[in-house]
C-alpha cells in the first residue's frame, strides 16, 4: 500500500477519535460506555497496526457519542497522511 492509501478502517478509526475529543471523552470513558475494554479502544484509535471492528461496534460507538454512524465513514479531503 503506498504512503496515501488508507483503508476504510483508517478512515473509520480517525474518526472515531476525532470525534471523542470533540466529545471530551477519554477512550476509557469511551470503552465504559460501549462495553467494550479500553484496550480495545486503543487499538482501534492506534495509528499503528491491523484494525478489525464491527459495524455494530462502530454503531455503538456512534450512540455513545451522539454522532450519525455515516459521519464515522467521512474522508476529509484537506488531510492526506491520516495521522
Amino acid at each position: 500500500m503506498e504512503e496515501h492509501e488508507f483503508t476504510i478502517y483508517d478512515v473509520v478509526a480517525r474518526n472515531i477519535k476525532k470525534y471523542r475529543m470533540i466529545a471530551g471523552i477519554t477512550q476509557a470513558q469511551l470503552a465504559e460506555s460501549v462495553g467494550l475494554s479500553h484496550e480495545f479502544i486503543r487499538r482501534i484509535e492506534s495509528k499503528k497496526g491491523r484494525k478489525s471492528f464491527t459495524i455494530d461496534t462502530v454503531y455503538k460507538i456512534a450512540v455513545v457519542l451522539n454522532v450519525p454512524v455515516g459521519k464515522f465513514f467521512d474522508i476529509d479531503p484537506i488531510e492526506k497522511d491520516f495521522h
